[in-house]
């Protein structure tokens, strides 16, 4: 059989295979191999055992809790935030006009800062005799809230800090509705209510759930709003993560805690993905 050199399209493709390659499966290859080496130990590719998963999976450990902790902030935060970047988004491509890139300005200007600068920011404007209190007091009020270093203030830091990742996918999805079929709808007589309901949201659903999907992950791996806002008086399941890598020097727990959470996460973007027209959303057809 002749030998076919590759295509155009092939050797192109080369250089982005290898940087995958090294940057996404060999850490990940590395990960899966440390999760089943003995507990304690560097035994990586020289021993296999299952102790670690069943540690986890132990009902005594507390690192369920953990894990329910960031898997309650992070689907608060995706309802919250669907709740308040939908007005936004449908501001910005129906109501917005010439205005909507400086609108969409503002929300991205802050990413350009680190997070833990902005975060930062809020306990010094919370923080007791902060800006806040301080600003309060020397008005003779009794002073601000004490909402620092609660599950409350671990929840709001999160959903400043992924508005972004919400709101521009949903407006994507908005923007694929066409306006001509909305103004067909009401010239038949169809109400806001039920043009929101039979076409606005299905057709933008497809953006919707991208922009729901990707908040999830980033907030069921969320730890510097708790490590930061909530000053640890709830411990995430990344931040179990870290300990088991740091300070207990446990490499194979930490390792399986990672595997366990990226299963978790890959079922849930398959099955995200898996309700989505792609084609049609990258403008395919």
């Amino acid at each position: 059989m002749a030998f076919r050199l590759p295509t155009a399209g092939t050797r192109s493709a080369i250089p982005v295979g290898l940087l995958l390659l090294l940057g996404f499966a060999a850490p990940l290859v590395a990960i899966v191999a440390y999760s089943f080496a003995t507990p304690r130990s560097f035994d990586v590719f020289t021993s296999f055992t299952l102790e670690n998963y069943a540690g986890i999976f132990d009902v005594e450990n507390t690192v369920w809790l953990s894990f329910l902790w960031s898997g309650l902030f992070a689907l608060a935060t995706v309802v919250l935030l669907a709740i308040f970047a939908y007005p936004i988004a449908y501001g910005l491509n129906r109501v917005f006009g010439r205005w909507s890139s400086l609108v969409s300005i503002l929300f991205v200007f802050p990413l350009f800062v680190s997070e833990n600068v902005r975060l930062y920011g809020w306990v010094l404007f919370f923080i007791k005799n902060g800006v806040l209190d301080g600003s309060l007091k020397a008005f003779g009020f009794e002073g601000g809230p004490d909402v620092l270093f609660t599950p409350g203030m671990i929840l709001a830091g999160m959903l400043y800090t992924y508005l972004p990742f919400m709101l521009f996918p949903m407006t994507l999805g908005l923007a694929m509705v066409p306006g001509d079929l909305i103004d067909a709808a009401r010239d038949l007589g169809a109400g806001r209510f039920q043009i929101w309901r039979e076409i606005e949201l299905p057709l933008a659903m497809p953006g919707i759930l991208i922009g729901m999907l990707l908040t999830f992950v980033l907030g069921i791996g969320a730890i510097a709003e708790a490590k930061i806002l909530g000053g640890q008086s709830v411990i995430v399941i990344a931040h179990d993560i870290e300990i088991a890598f740091t300070y207990s020097q446990n490499w194979p727990l930490g390792s399986a805690l990672a595997v366990v959470i990226t299963g978790f996460i890959a079922v849930l973007t398959l099955a995200v993905f898996g309700r989505l027209d792609l084609d049609r959303l990258l403008g395919r057809r």
